[in-house]
């Protein structure tokens, strides 16, 4: 590698060294033309040297240790057979800095991350300190609130944890529904039937199913009912036992609206509530059903509050600079 090092930071400088024990795993590792390893060198401020099946790390001795730890974590993660990628390699990084995350980033890889979501198609680990949280609250509580800006797997974890519980029986339904609230649009100007219209609304949805199961699946699940994907309002007159049953962008739910979802809750079911309090498309932006059904909930025994912040955004690390931005100025 002929990357020049970075300028020296201020603070004791650190020389790391650290090996690796599968030289044909270190091109995952590097990512293409170097790029994990760029991004590390430049989130960190320090320089990777690679020589053989050993690297090099200079820089401040902090900001050295938390580099091997990243790249310690990457490398057990390809040895588990898991992906990485650039967003993965940001999601490290962020979590390197939690003195909390024992076992997250390790050095033992013979056994799997204390942590994670088995489906048909992908294992899901946390990629934040929040999702670890969140992981643990999908599995320990009935009732969870998900709040925090697009992009920190609010709704993906929720269902990758109900198709999980699906597939093992748990559960014999998994409902997901949404408000169909436009941002923009009328929705009787839009063309085509009932389900036609608010189909578009629900498409975050699929779209995250047929991530966790095979197409055949989804569409088998579908036709026989033990996977419903429907706008709110048909919730209305329902007891969803034995199910999980998730509500996104619950910001655009009325308090009415919002009541009687909760109370649709029935014997041997999970619900989780995922939102963004501050993007709000209703009329009155102040009579949101989740800051309302917040603010009454808080503290109630055996339901969780999750929330997540612009620092455990893990789409492109520019959402996460835009989420800032936007929330430090008029929303």
């Amino acid at each position: 590698m002929s990357r020049k090092p970075v300028p020296a930071q201020p603070g004791d400088r650190s020389r790391i060294e650290v090996m690796f024990d599968r030289p044909q795993l270190l091109g995952q590792l590097f990512g293409h033309f170097d790029q994990n390893l760029v991004a590390i060198e430049n989130r960190l401020g320090v320089y990777i040297a690679a020589r053989g099946n050993k690297l090099q790390i200079e820089g401040e001795a902090e900001q050295a240790a938390r580099a091997r730890d990243v790249l310690t974590g990457l490398y057990n993660r390809i040895v588990q057979g898991q992906e990485v990628d650039a967003g993965t390699v940001d999601a490290v990084i962020a979590m390197s800095s939690e003195p909390t995350l024992e076992g997250i980033i390790r050095t033992d890889v013979s056994q799997p991350p204390p942590v994670m979501i088995r489906t048909r198609k992908k294992t899901i680990v946390p990629r934040s300190a929040t999702q670890i949280r969140y992981m643990e609250a999908l599995a320990r509580d009935e009732i969870i609130f998900a709040l925090g800006p697009a992009g920190t797997g609010k709704t993906y974890v929720a269902v990758a944890q109900a198709v999980q519980q699906l597939i093992a029986g748990s559960v014999d339904r998994l409902i997901l529904s949404r408000p169909a609230v436009e941002a923009g649009e009328k929705l009787g100007f839009l063309p085509g039937d009932m389900r036609e219209k608010v189909d578009p609304y629900l498409r975050p949805l699929y779209d995250a199913l047929y991530d966790m199961l095979p197409t055949e699946q989804v569409e088998r699940r579908m036709a026989s009912g033990e996977i419903e994907i429907a706008p709110i309002a048909f919730m209305r007159g329902r007891t969803l036992a034995n199910a999980f049953i998730i509500l996104d962008e619950a910001q655009n739910t009325t308090p009415m609206q919002m009541k009687m979802f909760l109370t649709r809750f029935g014997e041997n079911s999970r619900m989780v509530v995922c939102g963004d309090p501050r993007q709000v498309d209703l009329p009155d932006i102040g009579k949101s059903g989740l800051a309302d059904a917040v603010a009454r909930l808080e503290g109630v025994r055996n339901i969780s509050m999750i929330r997540f912040g612009s620092a455990d955004v893990v789409r492109h690390p520019l959402v996460g600079a835009i989420v800032d931005a936007y929330e430090g100025g008029e929303s």
